[in-house]
């Protein structure tokens, strides 16, 4: 199991729409946090070792609406 921080950009007054909508509509999608700053939400993504991170982010989370912007951190290392 690979985990991935996707950093998003929504447009304006969309980001709590936008948080539902993938909460509920992404498998993969685990927690979604609104955050301050330059991005305006952080979501936690779960995907299997053969999963495509590119294609994930692109087919999965690019094209729910209200996303104007994504920004992939991917973990290494899991430190409990």
């Amino acid at each position: 199991m690979q985990t991935i921080f996707i950093w998003v950009k929504c447009e304006l007054g969309k980001s709590y729409d936008v948080a539902a909508d993938a909460v509920e509509t992404v498998e993969q999608v685990s927690e979604v946090h609104s955050v301050s700053g330059e991005w305006d939400l952080l979501m936690k993504c779960y995907l299997a070792d053969d999963q495509d991170i590119g294609h994930f982010v692109c087919e999965s989370l690019q094209k729910l609406p209200g996303i104007k912007d994504t920004f992939t951190t991917i973990t290494f290392k899991a430190f409990a």
